[in-house]
C-alpha cells in the first residue's frame, strides 16, 4: 500500500490512453477544484506520465501500465470520470491536508 501525504502534492496528472474528452474532463474538474491549493493539474497520455508527477489518478483498465511508466509516483485507479470516490478521495487529501493509502 502506498501513502500520499495531501499536504506535499504539487502536481497531480490525470493519465489516459487515447486522450478522448472524458479524462479531459475529469482534469478540468481536478484543476478547478485544486486551484486554491497551488496545485498543478495536469493531462497527459499514459505513456507520457511526467517524472515530477507527485500522483497520477487513471482508469482502472490502464493502471498497471501507468504504474510501468510512474515508477515509484503513487498511481490511483478509478472506474468513473465523474463522482468516483478514488478520486474525490485524493481531492480532498490535497484540500486539506491529510495523509491517505491508495
Amino acid at each position: 500500500m502506498t501513502t500520499i501525504d495531501g499536504s506535499a502534492v504539487r502536481k497531480l496528472v490525470v493519465a489516459c490512453d487515447a486522450g478522448m474528452g472524458s479524462s479531459v474532463m475529469l482534469a478540468s474538474t481536478v484543476r478547478k477544484q485544486l486551484a486554491k491549493n497551488g496545485v498543478t493539474v495536469e493531462h497527459t497520455s499514459v505513456q507520457e506520465i511526467p517524472g515530477d508527477a507527485d500522483v497520477v489518478l487513471t482508469h482502472a483498465g490502464l493502471a498497471d501500465r501507468a504504474r510501468g511508466v510512474a515508477g515509484s509516483t503513487p498511481v490511483v485507479p478509478f472506474n468513473l470520470f465523474l463522482g468516483d470516490p478514488a478520486v474525490t478521495k485524493v481531492v480532498t487529501a490535497i484540500q486539506k491536508g491529510q495523509t491517505i493509502d491508495v
